[in-house]
Formats: C-alpha cells, sequence, structure tokens
C-alpha cells in the first residue's frame, strides 16, 4: 500500500472508533440535556470524517460494493439525524430536500456500478434500506406539520442509531473472516432491535406527557 492509502486507512480507524466508542456512549446516555447534545455534535464529526476518509479510499483506492453503498447509507442517516434534531417541530426544510435530491441522484448513478461489480445480500439490504428512508424523507413533506413535534425525537433517534450500527457492519466486514456477507448483517440487526427498543421508550414518554396535560 502507498503511503496516502496508509494515511487514510490511519485516520477512518481513527475516526470509526471515536464515532462508536461515543455512538455506544449516547446510547445509555440521558437524552435531551446538554451532555447529550455535546457528545452528540462529537459523533456527528466523527462520522463524518468516516465517511469523508471512507469515499476517498473507495475513489482513490479501492472500491469495494459492499463499502460504497454503506458509506452512502450511514452518510445520508447521519445527516438526516442531525438535521432533525435542528428543525425538529419545524419539520423538512429545503436544505432537507436538497439532501435528499443529491442523494437519489448519487444512488442512481452508484447502484447500477455496484450491482454489475457483483452483488449480495449485504447490498441488496443496504440499497433497500436507503430506499426506504429516501421514501420516508419524501413521504414526510405530505405529513401535517403539527405532527413534527413528537416525530422528529423517532427520525432523529432511528437515523442516528442506524448510522452507529452501519458503522458497525463496516467494522465486522473489515475485521471478521467468516460467515460473510451475513456476519456483516448482524449489526443492523442488533440496530432495529435497538431503534425499536427507543421508539417504545418515545412512545410511552409521549403518552405520559399526553396523560399529564390538564383535561380542558
Amino acid at each position: 500500500m502507498s503511503t496516502p492509502h496508509l494515511l487514510n486507512i490511519a485516520l477512518h480507524v481513527l475516526a470509526g472508533t471515536i464515532a462508536m466508542v461515543i455512538g455506544c456512549y449516547q446510547l445509555g446516555n440521558a437524552k435531551g440535556g446538554d451532555a447529550h447534545r455535546r457528545w452528540g455534535w462529537r459523533f456527528c464529526y466523527a462520522g463524518f470524517v468516516v465517511c469523508a476518509s471512507a469515499a476517498a479510499g473507495l475513489m482513490a483506492f479501492r472500491f469495494l460494493p459492499n463499502f460504497a453503498v454503506l458509506t452512502v447509507l450511514v452518510l445520508y442517516q447521519l445527516v438526516g439525524g442531525w438535521r432533525s434534531a435542528r428543525t425538529r417541530e419545524r419539520g423538512p426544510q429545503a436544505a432537507d430536500a436538497a439532501w435528499t435530491i443529491a442523494t437519489v441522484a448519487v444512488t442512481a448513478w452508484l447502484a447500477p456500478v455496484v450491482l454489475r461489480a457483483g452483488g449480495n445480500v449485504l447490498v441488496y439490504s443496504s440499497l433497500g434500506a436507503l430506499a426506504t428512508v429516501i421514501a420516508y424523507d419524501a413521504a414526510r413533506w405530505c405529513f401535517p406539520r403539527r405532527w413534527f413535534g413528537a416525530l422528529w425525537r423517532y427520525d432523529h433517534s432511528y437515523k442516528l442509531i442506524a448510522s452507529l450500527f452501519g458503522m458497525l457492519s463496516a467494522l465486522v466486514g473489515n475485521v471478521v473472516r467468516f460467515g460473510q456477507p451475513w456476519s456483516q448483517i448482524l449489526p443492523s440487526a442488533l440496530g432495529l432491535a435497538t431503534v425499536a427498543f427507543f421508539f417504545v421508550r418515545l412512545y410511552r414518554q409521549d403518552a405520559a406527557r399526553r396523560a399529564a396535560r390538564p383535561s380542558a
């Protein structure tokens, strides 16, 4: 490997390690406070470096279909989760529409490339997950604005948890040499279970808030 390639790998591994440690810490951290926001920003910054170094490696050194799709998926969810925490009850804005359109364009170009290079179950599942999130982001423009007062927390939780477990899936793909590509899907399954846990908790919190409101 060339020196630039090794340096890019080192940066990618360092940023990925930082992002995953912070992400796992955030899962158990109290939500909504200043500490959660500070560490959330750090998670996003580290995640952006992970995706940038992955994209550089894929374009300049070695193209791997699995990691190409995962990079787009993780980055799209990372930005989406960050944006939902910024817009909150205001719902999606023009910047969110531009981000979705840009990702659709990249995916339309990338999908035939990775499928020609040899699609497997991970490629198909990652493309399916990306298409599902994009479809939801497009559909939410039709939602009544009042929904976003509660919906943004689910959006934020899903996208950032999914981006964390997407990074874990990439780690397994690089480190675990047996059971591929199925072993790489395990982190995604654990991620969905984690999302379900937090969705149930959010639903109960919302129900408790509604019950605590004085009746008109």
